[in-house]
């Protein structure tokens, strides 16, 4: 679930000019999707990605107190009290992407002080990582980054391919391939995932986990058939 002032949005390869709202209610999708049987709910701040603060920390405590299930957030989580204020709030895991890349100590001690809270995201776009909401292009290869962040103790690793993200096209088996088979650590795969076949195949590379988002919201995948083909 992507939130931009307020409402459940989706964009298409990170452009916030192409924007598609599916919905002004976030607790209700939210609750739709746990009742659905997802595991794990996924919430992005795409307002705090871009502005370095969460903007929608309302909303995003409002999800976390009512849900069952776990509950993980990303976006514009810079500074070591939001990371506490979202796990006070109920959060489950908090997901760091861009001051994993400019303030590594922030990540080591995050790690050290929350250990399986906190889980790395590694945004690419042609292999390298982007930063403050895919805004920024760096020159540093996402296989590099990834390698930097297990040194720091991070257990877990979201991989985003950007510039299939809200494509409906397919995820970079590729580069997810690359990822697994290089680190012992549980890979994550998000982007472009648009049918059960794509689920089946990230599981048989070895992905310990799959992010769906606009696919659920235009009915190319549906979550009962979906988990009860990947845990069959």
């Amino acid at each position: 679930m992507d939130i931009r002032r307020g409402k459940v949005v989706r964009l298409y390869q990170g452009d916030y000019g192409a924007e598609t709202v599916f919905s002004d209610e976030p607790l209700q999708v939210a609750l739709r999707w746990q009742s659905l049987g997802a595991p794990r709910v996924h919430v992005v701040d795409l307002d705090g990605a871009v502005a370095g603060e969460l903007r929608n920390m309302e909303v995003i405590q409002t999800i976390a107190s009512a849900l069952l299930v776990p509950v993980q957030v990303g976006g514009g989580i810079r500074e070591m009290s939001v990371i506490e204020q979202l796990l006070k709030a109920g959060t489950d895991r908090v997901v760091i992407g861009t001051a994993a890349v400019e303030n590594p100590r922030l990540v080591e001690e995050a790690v050290r002080r929350f250990g399986e809270s906190i889980a790395i995201g590694i945004d690419a776009r042609e292999g390298k990582i982007a930063v403050r909401g895919w805004q920024e292009q760096t020159e540093q290869k996402a296989i590099d980054f990834a390698r930097s962040m297990i040194g720091l103790g991070v257990r877990r690793l979201i991989y985003t391919d950007i510039s299939r993200d809200g494509t409906l096209t397919e995820p970079n088996f590729t580069a997810i391939f690359e990822l697994v088979n290089t680190f012992r650590v549980p890979i994550i795969a998000a982007g472009g995932i648009s049918s059960i076949n794509h689920l089946k195949m990230l599981k048989q590379l070895g992905a310990a986990g799959a992010i769906i988002g606009r696919a659920l919201f235009t009915g190319d995948i549906d979550l009962k058939q979906a988990l009860a083909v990947v845990n069959s």
